[in-house]
């Protein structure tokens, strides 16, 4: 897709928009103050949360990472951390981060914050929330990144705030995921590919982007480690396979893939909505804020997943020009859209 990138970037933050006021409510409560699922308004002003916020400070550490290596080629660990570092402890101090961050995140950042000390010793490794795979849409946009840059970048991104194996594992099927559809991949073979990817990832730990991560979940080994991530996100691909199996556009998807706050469950029930509607990015959007979980978290999600699938002409621009951080999310796509 030639604008798969800004389309991604700007259906993410359309989708926190949107599910931004409904988060912490249920279907019932959300269709009494907003009518109707299917007719939802984006918000007037489309104001985004963290997640957003999160995703422009790791695109720009990425951008800068790539510029530092001396292109696609040359990107490893040694050129990422540094620039996303700065970047997230950039977004943790900034006057704008007032937007309900996850504890999380903003305990990471502070001890992030401490030039001296180790990015391990920061990272959660007991935290598997979705704020590690919620931004981590920009890994999956930039062009010519191997397979393996791609998993090392899209776990390392986790593992400076959430360090448990599941949130490692989650974002590198969510990176996978938004990188295959922008580069076509059908909606109704998604979910078989992702499962392969994770069954083939299951046992490798990737020792050249974590270090020694492991040793501070106290694991008996790092195969052992990241085994545990893998294995909890194939649990949820099966449950969402089954929920596609015997679709029910009108049920809260919470109810068949989980609320979202874990990180496997926000990429389920994100890859959910969007696959129940994947010619239609406004329902698919839509279901994923009017849900009784992260409804922000997974809406992001399910708006990356179908803008990248469909392009930046996915959205209305009655919709697009009112987002929020529209001239970054923009910026950002054009770097990566080929």
């Amino acid at each position: 897709m030639a604008s798969a990138a800004t389309g991604a970037l700007i259906g993410l933050a359309l989708g926190d928009a949107l599910g931004y006021p409904t988060e912490f409510q249920d279907v019932r409560a959300i269709e009494a103050a907003y009518g109707p699922w299917r007719g939802m308004a984006l918000p007037d002003p489309a104001y985004v949360t963290d997640d957003t916020q999160m995703t422009i400070a790791l695109g720009r550490g990425l951008r800068t990472a790539v510029a530092a290596a001396g292109g696609i080629s040359g990107l490893d660990a040694a050129h990422l951390l540094p620039p996303v570092r700065r970047a997230y402890v950039e977004w943790w101090r900034s006057p704008d981060n007032n937007r309900a961050p996850g504890n999380t995140c903003l305990v990471a950042c502070r001890l992030l914050s401490e030039d001296v000390r180790p990015w391990a010793e920061a990272s959660r490794t007991g935290s598997k929330g979705c704020g590690a795979n919620m931004r981590v849409a920009p890994v999956g946009l930039v062009p010519g990144l191997s397979r393996e840059q791609r998993s090392g970048a899209a776990q390392l991104q986790s593992a400076l705030t959430h360090g448990h194996p599941t949130a490692l594992a989650a974002s590198d099927l969510t990176a996978y995921a938004v990188h295959l559809l922008a580069q076509g991949a059908r909606p109704d073979e998604l979910t078989g590919l992702l499962r392969s990817y994770a069954v083939e990832s299951r046992g490798v730990y990737r020792g050249d982007w974590l270090g020694e991560l492991w040793r501070y979940a106290q694991d008996p080994s790092p195969e052992h480690f990241v085994a545990r991530g893998w294995d909890e996100c194939l649990g949820v691909l099966d449950r969402l396979d089954a929920a596609l199996r015997a679709p029910d556009p009108e049920a809260d998807p919470c109810l068949a893939t989980g609320a979202g706050w874990i990180a496997e469950e926000a990429l389920a029930t994100g890859l959910l909505c969007f696959l129940l509607f994947p010619a239609e990015p406004l329902t698919a959007l839509r279901r994923a804020a009017c849900s009784s979980g992260d409804s922000d978290s997974i809406a992001c999600l399910a708006g990356a997943f179908a803008g990248a699938h469909l392009g930046a002409g996915a959205w209305p621009a009655e919709w697009a020009d009112r987002i929020e951080y529209r001239d970054q999310l923009v910026g950002l796509g054009k770097v990566w859209d080929v």
